[in-house]
């Protein structure tokens, strides 16, 4: 299983980003994909995650109403968009897969390199 984040950077405060996991050398029990992210002298914390067999998603609070999570139809690669970001959102995000739909980290047992965002004026 390799998980591989991409596309993190620099914006202004209510600006827009998109940022992808790609995923390969799943089994059907690997059926999770999970965003999480962790800031600077914080701890991890879960954003939300979307199931690949029927594009179910969960949103955890800092994610709701800003965050979107979805997949390409090979399913193969997970997006997350956010927007109207804010200098809290700053942090590195990081993708991973679990066999089951939980925004627990310690159930996620693949875990992607993170990729870095930004937000500041």
């Amino acid at each position: 299983v390799q998980l591989q984040a991409s596309g993190g950077g620099s914006v202004q405060p209510g600006g827009s980003l998109r940022i992808s996991c790609d995923a390969s050398g799943f089994t059907l029990d690997y059926a999770v994909i999970g965003w999480f992210r962790q800031a600077p002298g914080k701890e991890r914390e879960g954003v939300g995650y979307i199931i690949r067999s029927n594009g179910a998603v969960y949103y955890a609070d800092p994610a709701k109403g800003r965050f979107t999570i979805s997949r390409d139809n090979d399913k193969k690669t997970i997006y997350l968009q956010m927007n109207g970001l804010k200098p809290d959102d700053t942090a590195v995000y990081y993708c991973a897969t679990s066999n089951m739909p939980t925004i627990d980290e310690y159930d996620y047992h693949y875990w992607g390199q993170g990729t870095q965002v930004t937000v500041s004026s």
